[in-house]
């Protein structure tokens, strides 16, 4: 029997893109026809004609997902595969789950495989629930007699009970990931393929599955999974690939990648600046300069659950402003305010001035986060600036057996008492 679960040699993916260019619309055809008939009646009809039909002429590149991407996974590790988006994650698995063919290398599989890649993945519409089960068992080589032995134990980890005689077509999404994971993770596949298994679900849900794909490692079995839950990549991997622009950038034990992976993101957008008067927002006696996202340690490119942060504004007033104050609005991903922090109204002159304001650690949620600046002036709105800043906080180190997310937009750490009574 071979070592290996998983060999990938060479692996390259590439796709055609075609773009349509944009038609004429008919309507500007015929002002175009009307404006200069008088002129050029024949002449304009021969171009606007030809125009048409040139603006319908197709053109096509050439992207390669993944290129050269070489690997092995042994028989009961469990291999985690992180990146951006646009990566080639999901592209890996599905080479890997022979939904598609690779443009060039070479796949090896040994064993039984059973892939959950997205949201009524190997589910006919048309077929029940207890029916697509069967299905599900029939497609992975599985007889009847052993289906029937995993069937209860299926159904009550989906909670599918009363919907398991209902066509799957009318199944929300959550139902059908419950479904699908349960009949993935219950069939005893020798090796299982999953991407990102926590992204459609509620948090109990979430916390089932990661449970389970725990106790699947237990067993043995060999797991190949993508998620941007790097809590869960760290905990339940033994190795992970890191997948940068169709390559392989890194290789290697679960938290030295994940902990390189961390160092290397940006940050997203922290910080926004207007080089001259001119073009920075406000008014005729005041203009804000410079938004900025800091962190206690200079250049400290990762932001923690437990980060400390400081959100600068640098504004120019020219004349003198009564009265005058700055307010800060925090948005999590969902377009949900977590707070709305206002300055102290105050009489300003003419000068440079840095306002900062401090957001302590241990208060925000891991996830991203957008910065909206309003600036007040005599009660009146002089600059309204949506997402003029943003930033990811990740969380790292996470000291708990809860894996998946925490609900909730702000998470703060608040003292607990216990006293027996």
């Amino acid at each position: 029997m071979a070592e290996f679960a998983v060999r990938a040699a060479g692996l390259a993916k590439q796709f055609h893109l075609r773009h349509q260019q944009s038609y004429y619309r008919f309507t500007e055809f015929i002002e175009n026809i009307a404006r200069n008939a008088v002129q050029f009646p024949s002449r304009l009809l021969n171009q606007g004609l030809a125009g048409s039909e040139r603006n319908q002429t197709p053109t096509a590149e050439t992207f390669w997902a993944l290129d050269d991407v070489s690997f092995q996974v042994k028989r009961g590790e469990v291999l985690g595969v992180i990146g951006r988006n646009g990566a080639g994650k999901s592209t890996l698995l599905k080479l890997l789950s022979r939904i598609t063919r690779p443009t060039r290398g070479r796949i090896e599989i040994a064993g039984r495989v059973s892939s959950l890649l997205e949201v009524g993945t190997g589910f006919h519409p048309e077929l029940t629930g207890r029916e697509n089960i069967f299905l599900n068992g029939a497609m992975l080589g599985m007889t009847r007699t052993e289906v029937k032995r995993k069937f209860d134990e299926i159904v009550a980890f989906a909670e599918t009970e009363t919907f398991l005689d209902t066509q799957v077509k009318h199944y929300s999404s959550g139902m059908q990931m419950r479904l699908a994971f349960a009949v993935a993770a219950h069939l005893e596949p020798e090796i299982l393929i999953i991407d990102e298994v926590l992204a459609v679900g509620d948090a109990a849900f979430q916390k089932k599955c990661l449970g389970r794909m725990g106790e699947t490692v237990q067993t043995g079995r060999t797991i190949l999974f993508v998620s941007h839950n790097l809590s869960a990549i760290r905990t339940l991997s033994h190795r992970v690939i890191w997948l940068e622009n169709g390559r392989i950038r890194q290789e290697g034990p679960a938290s030295e990648v994940v902990d390189k992976y961390l160092d290397d993101q940006p940050g997203l957008n922290r910080e926004r600046t207007w080089s001259s008067w001119e073009t920075s927002p406000g008014n005729e006696r005041v203009r804000i300069r410079a938004v900025r996202i800091r962190t206690p340690e200079e250049g400290e490119m990762v932001i923690t659950v437990q980060s400390e942060i400081f959100v600068e504004h640098e504004l120019e007033v020219v004349g003198p402003i009564d009265e005058f104050n700055l307010s800060l609005l925090l948005y999590d991903r969902e377009g949900i305010c977590i707070f709305n922090a206002i300055s102290p109204a105050e009489a300003v002159f003419p000068g440079r001035y840095r306002y900062t304001l401090c957001v302590p650690g241990d208060l925000l949620n891991d996830g991203s986060h957008r910065v909206r600046v309003l600036l007040v002036s005599s009660t009146r709105p002089v600059i309204d600036l949506w997402d003029v800043v943003e930033f990811d906080v990740c969380d790292a180190g996470r000291n708990s057996a809860w894996l998946g997310e925490w609900m909730g937009a702000v998470r703060p750490k608040l003292p607990w008492r216990c006293e027996r009574v």
